[in-house]
């Protein structure tokens, strides 16, 4: 193991400059214009040829680009390879989940020391029974570079489950079934899933979502009968409407099954009961634009969180499990504009409702008596509270989870009746080095360009002095609704203990201060995501936590598209920028119907084909805004395999900037040619990634070890 050295950035001499291998020649890919043309405007994009997956010539050049990559970062190896021991030295390999009980069992998640994969295990009635093994993933994955194992289903009479497993990184599952009594997996396969599935009552007929095979989208609902064969299944449901996406599941009562349809503005549920699975499924509130509501079954009601009647923040309303529509909804808990509704607990004697108050999680203790609400009390305002595996109707205890960006994950169970609390777990930091009490987190408020206060949650090492001297990395992601809430990483002490400042910008386009939050950043309002992001980085040096010289900007996806703007926009602010799988071809991707997730997306970006939303994409879109001129260093990152954003994205953007750049700044572009959009698979695999990004920081600030 490679000792910790506390290396703060006032002390690095600025002459350290990263090593530059100046023989090394960075590739370029071939120019071969193609005229796009949309609403009489013509775009030429020389390297749209790179989006053919199966051509020889693109792989070469992904192939090219990594070697550039690799031998330009060659002297950075060893330091990679001393941060991963670093890094994996904090990690308790032999590692297990706080075990829950369901249905009889306690089912518990473990890892066992030097395996990269979980064991998914039971016991019966007594954590002092003897472990059934379910799936040891580290046996599953054995011949593939990708494994992940997801959608675990177990049948009512705990004989039967219902699994998924993509070896790809495409987000295509195959889903099986094991006989858990036997450990027979039968020879059935349900092809191109989405991994999920519920059993009916019955312990026979299996539910499941069906992608389409080109776009992904989740469009159709099967059902399958034990002992028949796949292409006998029955389609329960077609989601027609191309901007909707469908999904299945029971309901905590176990009472119903329910089929949901939902795109960014709209969605409905059907029903059945879980004991007639051959009965037709019935309408519970019929989709209307722009009604959103969710739903749980308790005794002979449901529960709706619902915008209805312009409730921006949700409210909560109740409704007969007789009468659903929703002219039978009433409120329980009316809209506020200060606090947002994100979700309920039911239990027997207790509501448990999730808040948002200025950025802020809460947890909200309601006894159905109607008497004694409160809520439960946290002291800081950089940490993360909410709700976990609560299975059981009939219990006073609530299972939650907190963290802050100092304090690791813990596990608690809180008695609502008595208030006390039991920390079941905390995640442990191995190493003996570790001391929360080393740490300030702080939280700060920039003010973006129309006057909006912004958050930006902090971290560092105790003894930070505001002279601009320190490196900063600040994070942000800003669509979707998303909320970016502190989080607390032992591999992110690598970064802290050399002088790093954290920070994360809770941007518009998430909802960390309410719905009207994420209202402000989509659509024809999308730049204020990208405006506050940099507002917020003049805020942090302005305020001194940092200098141009030394400030780092880090996204990823819809993140990565933000650090294409900002680098287009706003780059003297930044020395480096890492860029993961970004969506940075926007006006091609999102006139492109036959890429996962286009159509589902118009009412988070906008659809191209109208020109309002064509014209206004354009101004942004970070490949059709690159300029000549200086950029940071940049490291980018994709998967080939992705199917949440292509990697000829990525690839595409690489390309122009090379021709466009001006100066000597970095320009990488590092391809996983066995993975997706969630990079590498095992957890031993995936701090390997972390490390590339760390060195690319550590490197440009002249900190070697």
């Amino acid at each position: 193991m490679t000792c910790v050295c506390f290396i703060f950035a006032s002390a690095i001499a600025q002459n350290n400059k990263p090593k530059m291998v100046d023989t090394i020649t960075a590739p370029l890919a071939a120019v071969k214009p193609k005229q796009l043309e949309k609403h009489g405007h013509v775009r030429t994009d020389d390297y749209y040829w790179l989006n053919e997956r199966e051509n020889p010539e693109v792989i070469d050049y992904l192939n090219k680009e990594n070697d550039y990559y690799n031998k330009m970062t060659e002297h950075t190896k060893q330091f990679q390879a001393d941060l991963f021991e670093e890094m994996k030295s904090r990690i308790k390999e032999d590692d297990s989940s706080v075990p829950y009980l369901y249905n009889g069992y306690y089912y518990i998640t473990r890892f066992e020391k030097g395996k990269d994969y979980p064991i998914y295990s039971r016991k019966k009635e007594s954590l002092d029974a003897n472990e059934e093994i379910m799936f040891d993933c580290n046996e599953m994955a054995k011949g593939f570079a990708y494994f992940q194992l997801s959608g675990l289903s177990v049948s009512e009479n705990n004989k039967w489950c219902a699994f998924g497993v993509d070896t790809v990184s495409r987000r295509e599952y195959t889903i099986q079934i094991k006989n858990l009594e036997t450990g027979e997996i039968l020879p059935v396969k349900l092809e191109k899933t989405t991994g999920g599935s519920t059993w009916a009552a019955d312990n026979k007929t299996l539910f499941y979502t069906r992608k389409d095979s080109v776009t992904l989208r989740s469009d159709k609902i099967y059902k399958h009968k034990l002992g028949s064969e796949a292409n006998e299944d029955q389609v329960v449901f077609y989601e027609k409407d191309d901007t909707f996406s469908t999904f299945i599941y029971k309901e905590k009562s176990k009472k119903y099954l329910v089929i949901g349809s939902s795109s960014t503005l709209t969605s409905e549920y059907q029903i059945l009961r879980a004991d007639n699975p051959d009965g037709k499924f019935e309408m519970f509130q019929k989709r209307t634009r722009g009604l959103e509501y969710s739903i749980s079954h308790f005794g002979d009601s449901f529960y709706v969180v619902t915008n209805k009647d312009k409730a921006t923040n949700f409210k909560l309303m109740k409704t007969p499990e007789s009468a659903t529509s929703k002219d039978n909804w009433v409120d329980l808990i009316p809209h506020r504009i200060d606090t947002l509704l994100e979700g309920i607990d039911i239990f027997r004697d207790y509501l448990v409702v999730e808040e948002r108050n200025n950025g802020l999680n809460k947890i909200r203790i309601m006894p159905w008596s109607g008497e004694g609400e409160y809520y439960l009390p946290f002291d800081i305002e950089t940490y993360t509270a909410y709700t976990t595996t609560n299975v059981d109707f009939d219990t006073e205890i609530l299972r939650y989870s907190y963290q802050s960006m100092a304090t690791p994950p813990s596990v608690i169970d809180f008695n609502m009746r008595t208030k006390e609390k039991t920390i079941k777990k905390e995640q442990e930091v191995l190493g003996g080095k570790f001391d929360k009490n080393n740490y300030t987190e702080e939280r700060i408020w920039a003010t973006a360009k129309d006057g909006t206060k912004v958050p930006v949650s902090l971290v560092y090492r105790n003894g930070i002095k505001k002279d601009g001297s320190n490196p900063f990395l600040l994070y942000a992601y800003g669509s979707y609704g998303s909320s970016m809430d502190p989080y607390f990483s032992s591999i992110r002490l690598s970064l802290l203990d050399r002088g790093f400042i954290y920070g994360i910008a809770h941007i518009r386009g998430g909802e960390d201060l309410g719905r009207e939050w994420y209202d402000n950043g989509k659509l024809l309002k999308k730049k204020n995501t990208f405006t506050d992001f940099i507002d917020c980085s003049r805020y942090v040096i302005e305020q001194k936590y940092t200098s141009e010289k030394h400030l780092y900007a880090e996204g990823g996806s819809a993140g990565g598209l933000l650090m294409g703007v900002v680098v287009n926009e706003a780059p003297e602010l930044y020395n480096g920028v890492i860029a993961q799988v970004p969506f940075v071809d926007v006006i091609t991707t999102m006139l492109d119907d036959t890429i996962p997730l286009t159509t589902g997306e118009y009412d988070e970006w906008g659809n191209p084909n109208e020109k309002k939303y064509y014209d206004y994409m354009l101004s942004y879109s970070p490949y059709d805004n690159i300029k000549k001129q200086k950029y940071p260093n940049l490291l980018v990152t994709t998967g080939l395999h992705d199917s949440q954003v292509q990697y000829w994205e990525p690839a595409k953007w690489v390309a122009r900037m090379r021709v466009m750049k001006l100066g000597d700044s970095q320009l990488f572009l590092d391809t996983n040619m066995d993975t997706g959009h969630g990079g590498a698979s095992g957890r031993f695999e995936a701090i390997k990634e972390v490390t590339k990004e760390y060195t690319f920081l550590l490197d440009l600030e002249g900190i070697k070890k």
